[in-house]
Parts: structure tokens; C-alpha cells; sequence
């Protein structure tokens, strides 16, 4: 598998505060690899760097072999890579019609197959199609963000925390439709709920003070205790 995505000794400040202090990994093409760590330790502002919402300061974020750290967030979209923020992102006052359609950036035979899928993957969306996002579950918000990501056609899509504040049927839900978009696109997912990484990431990176401390393949991690007792407070 060739690699998606690399970053090298990326350093990120937010303000006066040095975020981010040397985080490096690589993206294999069609894994999902999961980055972990404590709250705080920098994880949902890395995927804010690759996205060029926080600009580093220092280091390379390399996307298919070209640099694009520093580009204007739209760049960075416009090359193929879809993101799921933490806070979902949707448009309250928008129906889940309009909330897609704001998403969409084609209107042809491939985008409008996305979106047959997407809704056969969260028939919730359907049959709420035009009802506002700001009256959706936190499930169904949460389905909403992720279809939004998905409509385009993005070989990368960079999600965070989506299971969180969700019900535990939900987040099973939501486990089911990333393992079913991991046949399609390449996922980058920050993730506190270690059940669910563990059972969809292929590889794992711990961030901690801002620093990339551990890395390796899930598998290594589900039979390591004491490093994910060290580093994520579980046993």
C-alpha cells in the first residue's frame, strides 16, 4: 500500500500555546489508522493543521506526495480530503437537504451514487430530508456530518471523536458505516471510545504533550496493557 499522507516533526501553535511539538506519522492508502491519546494532547488540532485551520509553525504535512501545509483550507479541500469536525459542523437552521447540497461540489451521475449509498447507510437522513439539522438527534447529527464528508469524492476523510455524547446502539451504528466507508476511502480517525478504535483502525499513533510517542498496528496495542494504561489511562 503506497502512503497517503505523512507528517514530519509538525509543530502547531494555537495563540501563545505551542500545541503541537513534533507529530509524525504516515497514512497507508485504504487503512484506517487512529490517533490517540488523552484529552489535551493535541490530536483534534493536528487534524486542524493537515486541514489548514491551524497553520504549523514548523514540519511538513505531505498529501500524495505534495507539500500542503500553509494552504488555505478550501486547497486543502479541493484535493480530496473530507473532514468531520469534532463540534459536526452542520447548519442548524438548514435542512438535512440543504446541509448536503451546501456540501456537494458536483451534481453528476458519481455524486448523485454517493448519495444513494449515503442515505441507504443512514436511512435516518432520508426520512428526516426535510426536517432542520438543528432538530436531529446527536446520532443523527452526527450521521449528517459524516455524510456531508462523504458526498464528495474525497480519497481521505480525517474524523473526530464521532462517537462522542453518542448512545452505545449509535455509536455501534456509526462504527458500521466507517467500516463499510473504509472499503472505499482512506479514514484518519481521532477516536477517545478505545472499543470502537480498536475495532475498526488498522493502525494506531499516540499523541501525548504534543508529541508522537508510540506507534504500531492495533492488534500490538489491544495485548499491550501497560501502554495503553501509560499513555490512555485504560487497562
Amino acid at each position: 500500500m503506497s502512503t497517503q499522507l505523512k507528517l514530519s516533526e509538525v509543530e502547531t501553535y494555537i495563540g501563545q500555546y505551542h500545541i503541537l511539538q513534533g507529530v509524525s506519522f504516515e497514512v497507508r492508502e485504504g487503512d484506517v489508522t487512529v490517533l490517540l491519546g488523552r484529552n489535551g494532547a493535541g490530536k483534534t488540532t493536528t487534524l486542524r493543521t493537515i486541514m489548514g485551520l491551524n497553520p504549523p509553525s514548523k514540519g511538513e504535512v505531505i498529501y500524495k506526495g505534495e507539500a500542503i501545509q500553509g494552504l488555505p483550507t478550501y486547497t486543502v479541500a479541493q484535493k480530496g480530503i473530507g473532514y468531520v469536525p469534532e463540534d459536526q459542523g452542520i447548519f442548524s437552521g438548514l435542512t438535512v437537504e440543504e446541509n448536503m447540497k451546501v456540501a456537494m461540489k458536483n451534481n453528476d451521475d458519481a455524486t448523485k451514487e454517493r448519495l444513494d449509498w449515503i442515505l441507504e447507510l443512514f436511512p435516518d437522513l432520508k426520512k428526516f430530508w426535510k426536517k432542520q439539522g438543528g432538530l436531529l438527534s446527536g446520532g443523527q447529527k452526527q450521521m449528517l456530518s459524516i455524510a456531508r464528508a462523504y458526498i464528495n469524492e474525497n480519497d481521505l476523510l480525517l474524523i473526530d471523536e464521532p462517537s462522542k455524547g453518542l448512545a452505545p446502539i449509535v455509536v455501534e451504528k456509526v462504527m458500521e458505516t466507517i467500516l463499510q466507508m473504509k472499503e472505499k476511502t482512506t479514514i484518519v480517525l481521532v477516536e477517545q471510545n478505545f472499543m470502537m478504535a480498536s475495532t475498526i483502525g488498522d493502525k494506531f499513533y499516540i499523541i501525548d504533550d504534543g508529541k508522537t510517542v508510540s506507534e504500531g498496528s492495533m492488534n500490538l496495542l489491544k495485548e499491550d496493557e501497560e501502554m495503553r494504561r501509560k499513555y490512555l489511562g485504560i487497562a
